[in-house]
């Protein structure tokens, strides 16, 4: 019986071997396939923006956003490419606050900006985002051409002027002008005044809301922030002191303004230059170098429909009769007694450009800049003044039109929603 068992102890045994081999081999192929994925999710999620930009592609298509043409895609492709001049000033300053300058199509405009930019004290230290609506060479070249601090370019993939011949650009089939879409079997539906759309026209304010939501939540080299972010427009000569002064806006806001929304470089009536007294201003948030940070965002972010559905194509009075006011108190920004900022620009962006209703003269304008603009002149131990009762847009006006199709409210409310 014994040599039985160990003959039976015998024969089984090369089979146990076997098999506990066979379990060893699948385990250890199991292992492999799992390191083999978690090797290849690495390499996906540190691959510089590929699994960012697969997460944006699966969101703009859920959202319906316009079929990207050759173009756009191009320029969807740019925006992601890092700042330039990055060698030239590896380092930005732990306290730098971004300057975003928007543009459109005013090449005479944008180089008297450009060279006011360069003289400003401080320039150096940060990082200048030019948002472009659409693509222009020329206005393209005098971008290439800043070497005074880090460049990032962006530019609106959902421009009219991108989309040649469909929406958000021109379509063959729509209403233009009064047409009754019914008679006319055109598609497009009217402002409050009868009038149908103008893709040069809404494309001011396709373009403010599309850069803000990309400056604010899109770029990597923002999204991140929590920060004032400076924003001007090509028609707005810097004064050198004026990203000093921002800085100590910044700064003295929460003590000496606590309610204060943002900071401003320029009073909010364009045509003012400023008092000149020795306190600090508090008045309603101008629209020439104003400057605030991502709480105050994310409540007008929260109000994109009543931005997107209201009739008017001017971002700014859009915020001024309708966002502001849902805020339900002053919507008060702080600024200095003197300017820092000045509006040069005489003639509308899409309206005859003219040299007899241009302020521009052989590439210069005539804004004196004194010894006390060239270095900060804000104090701290300033008071504040408060202007209450200021006279503008405010709740209640209806708009000047512009902004009644609903093909545009969808388009607004789709940026919105880009990166979330």
């Amino acid at each position: 019986m014994l040599a039985v068992f160990c003959s039976m102890a015998n024969y089984k045994n090369p089979r146990l071997k076997n098999a506990a081999f066979k379990r060893f081999l699948s385990l250890v192929l199991v292992t492999l396939s799992i390191v083999s994925l978690l090797i290849v999710s690495l390499r996906i999620n540190t691959t510089p923006g590929l699994s960012e930009n697969v997460g944006i592609q699966n969101v703009m298509e859920k959202l319906n956003l316009p079929k990207g043409n050759e173009f756009s895609i191009r320029l969807e492709e740019r925006n992601r490419l890092p700042p330039r001049n990055i060698d030239l000033y590896p380092k930005l300053a732990k306290d730098h606050i971004t300057i975003v300058l928007y543009v459109h199509n005013r090449p005479q405009y944008l180089r008297v900006v450009v060279k006011s930019l360069s003289n400003v004290v401080g320039i150096s230290e940060t990082l200048l985002i030019v948002s472009h609506d659409g693509y222009f060479d020329e206005m393209n070249k005098i971008v290439e051409g800043i070497e005074f601090c880090q460049v990032k370019q962006i530019f609106a993939p959902y421009s009219p002027h991108v989309f040649t011949g469909s929406f958000p650009g021109v379509s063959p089939n729509d209403c233009k002008e009064k047409d009754d879409a019914g008679k006319k079997h055109c598609i497009g539906d009217p402002d409050q005044y009868g009038n149908h759309r103008s893709p040069k026209i809404v494309s001011l304010k396709h373009h403010w809301w599309w850069m803000m939501n990309t400056v604010w939540d899109g770029l990597k080299e923002t999204r991140g922030s929590d920060g004032h972010i400076l924003f001007i427009e090509e028609d707005h000569f810097i004064f050198p002191n004026a990203y000093r002064n921002l800085q100590l806006l910044v700064s003295l806001k929460p003590d000496k303004c606590a309610d204060c929304y943002a900071a401003n470089l320029a009073p909010s009536d364009v045509n003012l230059r400023g008092e000149g007294w020795d306190s600090l201003i508090a008045e309603r948030m101008g629209n020439v170098g104003y400057a605030f940070n991502r709480t105050v965002w994310r409540k007008i972010h929260r109000k994109a429909k009543e931005f997107c559905f209201f009739d008017d194509y001017n971002w700014d009075i859009t915020m001024w009769a309708t966002v502001y006011p849902s805020f339900g108190s002053p919507v008060y920004s702080l600024r200095g007694p003197r300017t820092s900022a000045v509006h040069f620009g005489k003639c509308g962006l899409h309206q005859g450009q003219g040299k007899s209703n241009d302020c521009i003269d052989n590439g210069s304008v005539n804004i004196q800049v004194d010894d006390i603009d060239k270095v900060a002149n804000i104090r701290s131990e300033w008071d504040v003044e408060v202007y209450e009762n200021q006279q503008g847009y405010k709740a209640g006006f209806k708009g000047w039109g512009g902004w009644g199709d609903n093909r545009d409210h969808q388009l607004c409310l789709n940026f919105a929603q880009m990166y979330h």
